[in-house]
């Protein structure tokens, strides 16, 4: 690997440091030359490759816009099981991150002892399990997590459509789905995730600010008249909210790309827990805040801003989610990307004019399915249930059974299980737990309960409904006589009086 580490940009930024005997260097290079001012400024907004990044990313990847839906959950399971619930599967989704990354290392360390160069390469999970597994293995991962990002692109595109309309509602949703969807395809110019290092910044801040926005909103606006707080009430609804709690903590289907763009991935280990813990600060006080104020309004309502008065505030936090929601669509899309590319032999070309026009076939099905099923809560719990649990959390724990299940494999291992997880014994026990876990919990009740429910959105609003989940417009003042006249005549017929009827 002595051409690998001769990369410019990993001897001007970061030395490659050795781990068993695989050698750690960046995918890109920058090109050399002197140092300018220009350079310097790329460098700090554009070009990053540090532990911090690779925190940053991990961070504003996990919270996006299911922090807008966790209220709506809190309202299906009620406060103590929505708590308990991000407690546990933050701490799963900070173990099976964990696997992926020994697994990343171990893969690129095998290839790298056969001189093999990923400069112009980023490696992805389907070639992890390919390099570790067999084809088989690639397969099944390539198919979990390519419809996993896909459908996490498609939520990205719902959810702006449904934070700008709080804004502005003068076009319903469908059509503000149309304008992001345009707008969300500027991504394509992005190259790879070593370039998000300002997005990934900014990201968490505007999260941040969103989250405390409605923690202290739900606080100051009190609770409303008549609150009642009766979840959980059916096991449909309590699942489907252990669901989308479920893909909360599941974001790291970008865990090999965020690691790859690292100078030391090695470093990576304990990151995703250092992000969650984060998280679980923005998370836990905004869907307990929102919960306590509206109870059981949010059982129809998925999004928590539709609860809230609009004022200057409100309205600063849909403007910074939308533009959160701009960059996690780059996040989720990013690695589709790179499949797309690989597919048509574009990966390692140099002109980002040219990658940039043939990754705009991949937005196509994500703005069209965005348009059919625009249901907000719902798709997040059935995506948690389905993809979700595979991706992050079975497939990652039973690789990392499987490779290591022999003895050779266990003591040539790159990063053998820390001694206080119990090595590899406790470290099997754990994988199976979550295994068996969240294939019973999270795959069956959760898909059992998510589809459920989601098919009830289709039938209640069917698809390519126009505006989800919307108030209804005001009737013409025209009207208003003749409807009041149809009450009372209701009201005589049934025996009821005009006035309960009205009511």
């Amino acid at each position: 690997m002595g051409s690998a580490a001769d990369g410019s940009l990993a001897n001007e930024k970061a030395p490659a440091e050795t781990v068993g005997v695989g050698r750690y260097v960046e995918m890109e290079q920058d090109g050399g030359g002197p140092s300018t001012a220009k350079s310097r400024l790329s460098g700090l907004l554009w070009h990053g490759g540090s532990a911090y990044d690779a925190w940053f990313s991990c961070a504003s990847n996990q919270v996006a816009q299911v922090l807008l839906t966790l209220p709506y959950s809190f309202s299906q399971l009620g406060m103590l099981s929505g708590i308990l619930f991000q407690l546990f599967y933050g701490l799963l989704g900070s173990w099976t991150a964990y696997l992926i990354s020994i697994l990343y290392v171990e893969y690129r360390t095998r290839k790298e002892r056969e001189k093999v160069d990923f400069r112009n390469h980023v490696i992805q999970w389907f070639e992890v399990l390919d390099g570790l597994l067999g084809r088989h293995w690639r397969n099944v991962g390539l198919a979990f997590n390519c419809t996993f990002l896909l459908f996490g692109s498609v939520i990205q595109l719902i959810a702006c459509a449904s934070n700008i309309y709080y804004i502005n509602d003068k076009l319903d949703k469908r059509t503000w789905t149309y304008i992001f969807g345009a707008c969300c395809a500027t991504t394509v110019f992005i190259p790879s995730f070593h370039n998000y290092r300002i997005w990934s910044f900014l990201g968490l801040v505007m999260t941040t600010y969103t989250a405390w926005y409605l923690a202290v909103a739900s606080l100051i606006h009190g609770q409303v008249d008549g609150v009642k707080h009766s979840g959980p009430t059916k096991m449909v609804l309590y699942f489907t909210g252990a669901t989308n709690i479920l893909y909360t903590f599941g974001g790291h289907a970008v865990t090999v790309e965020i690691m790859h763009a690292m100078w030391r991935p090695q470093k990576f280990k304990a990151i995703y827990l250092m992000a969650t813990l984060y998280v679980l600060t923005l998370t836990l006080p905004s869907a307990a805040s929102v919960y306590w104020a509206f109870g059981d309004e949010l059982l129809t309502h998925s999004n928590a801003l539709a609860l809230l008065p609009r004022t200057a505030f409100r309205d600063a936090a849909v403007v910074l989610m939308l533009i959160h929601q701009f960059i996690t669509f780059g996040f989720a899309c990013t690695p589709l990307y790179f499949v797309w590319e690989k597919l048509i032999g574009l990966h390692d070309c140099r002109s980002l004019c040219k990658r940039a026009a043939a990754r705009l076939p991949v937005v196509v099905p994500i703005w069209f399915l965005a348009i059919i099923f625009p249901f907000f809560g719902p798709i997040n719990s059935a995506v948690g249930s389905l993809l979700v649990s595979f991706t992050v959390y079975i497939i990652p724990a039973l690789a990392h059974m499987i490779t290591f299940r022999s003895a050779h494999a266990r003591e040539n291992a790159v990063e053998p299980p820390p001694r206080f997880v119990g090595r590899w014994t406790g470290t099997f026990i754990i994988n199976a737990f979550v295994v068996a876990w969240v294939l019973v919990v999270g795959f069956g009740f959760g898909g059992w309960a998510s589809m459920t429910n989601f098919v009830r959105q289709i039938d209640t609003f069917g698809l390519f409904t126009k505006c989800y989940q919307c108030p209804p417009p005001p009737l013409p003042p025209a009207l208003r006589p003749l409807l009041l006249r149809r009450r009372i005549s209701s009201a005589a017929t049934t025996g009821i009086t005009a006035t309960g009827s009205e009511h």
